[in-house]
């Protein structure tokens, strides 16, 4: 007879909080250690470029944990532009909550890993906000958050409040080297002693955090002045050239596989970056470079790319871009791994769903 599985939920407190990340390093850990997979996204809000019905994380997540289609559960509803209009109009008639319930009825696996919306409340409007996915498919529930607000404690104290017994525990992410100390000697106990314990408390990574060029690319609407071939490369901070250049070399020289965003005209601050661990050179206000910028860069190998807008504009781009970047490329997936293996208190987990490894 075919056994029943036990539910995880991972939720989070606010939007690009983390959680693939959390759900790729668990279940791969989970996996190594013979335990069986499932996985579903009940509500969507990742379009997939490739399929208007399609969530994005849960084509990532399948083809990175290597799981067959009958261990995907499907992803209910797309929250999208339309279907909240309908929702509003009172066109939606379909019970979503019914719908859920069919989760229960597929056995054979060990746990079902659901990924929950971007905060507590998205999905009300359909009845498929995070308590109450975690009510009908009776789920322990794991919530992630980044300690970059103030109010991320009494996010967690008042997710508590909603999720009762059904908060098995949270993910504080994403911590500043500066912050690790207080969090973890004064964060954890605080929440520990108020029954909501702290699974796990992750560093900050400028790898997890970090774009490919391609991406800065795309948001930017930028021309590729040069080096197309290298748009794959790895951008992990961002330096501005705007001041004069013995400055900012001190800047440049600190930096780490960096984009530098200066005007055209500046000419010797984009050389000086050139020398210097920079993977994308951006140039603003559109004004070409000079032709030893883009041999200097062509050799090096390094993307130059020209935008329209001013410098101001294209940084808010950039760190609009940095704070909702997702897990998708490989080399990031390892590290995610790697730190939940090492970050994440797995003994709690198992015997709170009472599996063996």
């Amino acid at each position: 007879m075919p056994k029943s599985a036990s539910y995880l939920l991972i939720g989070s407190t606010e939007a690009h909080s983390g959680k693939s990340t959390i759900t790729v390093g668990l279940a791969h850990q989970l996996q190594a250690q013979g335990i069986t997979i499932a996985y579903g996204k009940p509500l969507g809000n990742c379009l997939n470029t490739t399929s208007i019905s399609t969530d994005a994380d849960v084509q990532f997540i399948t083809e990175t944990l290597k799981l067959s289609q009958n261990s995907i559960r499907p992803t209910l509803l797309m929250l999208d532009k339309s279907n909240i209009e309908r929702g509003l109009l009172g066109k939606e008639k379909t019970d979503y909550q019914k719908s859920l319930t069919q989760y229960l009825q597929i056995e054979g696996e060990d746990l079902v890993i659901l990924e929950g919306p971007s905060n507590l409340d998205d999905g009300s409007l359909f009845e498929l906000s995070l308590p109450q996915v975690a009510e009908i498919t009776n789920s322990a529930v794991i919530l992630v958050t980044r300690p970059n607000l103030h109010s991320y404690i009494d996010s967690l104290l008042s997710a508590k409040q909603r999720l009762g017994s059904s908060l098995m525990g949270v993910v504080i992410n994403d911590v500043p080297p500066a912050a690790l100390e207080t969090v973890t000697s004064l964060v954890k106990p605080f929440l520990e002693v108020r029954n909501i314990p702290v699974l796990g408390i992750l560093p900050r990574s400028n790898l997890l955090r970090s774009v490919t060029v391609e991406e800065l690319v795309r948001q930017l609407e930028a021309q590729v002045l040069c080096r197309s071939d290298r748009l794959g490369l790895i951008v992990e901070s961002l330096t501005i050239g705007a001041m004069n250049v013995s400055s900012a070399m001190k800047y440049f020289r600190k930096a780490r596989n960096m984009a530098v965003v200066t005007g055209g005209d500046r000419t010797d601050i984009q050389l000086a970056a050139l020398e210097t661990s920079t993977h994308c050179l951006i140039l603003t206000g559109k004004l070409p470079p000079d032709k030893s910028v883009l041999s200097t860069a062509e050799h090096a190998e390094i993307p130059v790319l020209s935008v329209e807008c001013e410098t101001l504009s294209t940084v808010e781009i950039i760190n609009r871009t940095f704070e909702s970047v997702r897990l998708h490329e490989p080399v990031k997936v390892e590290f995610a791994k790697n730190l939940i293996a090492q970050h994440f208190d797995f003994e709690r987990l198992l015997g709170h769903f009472q599996l063996e490894a």
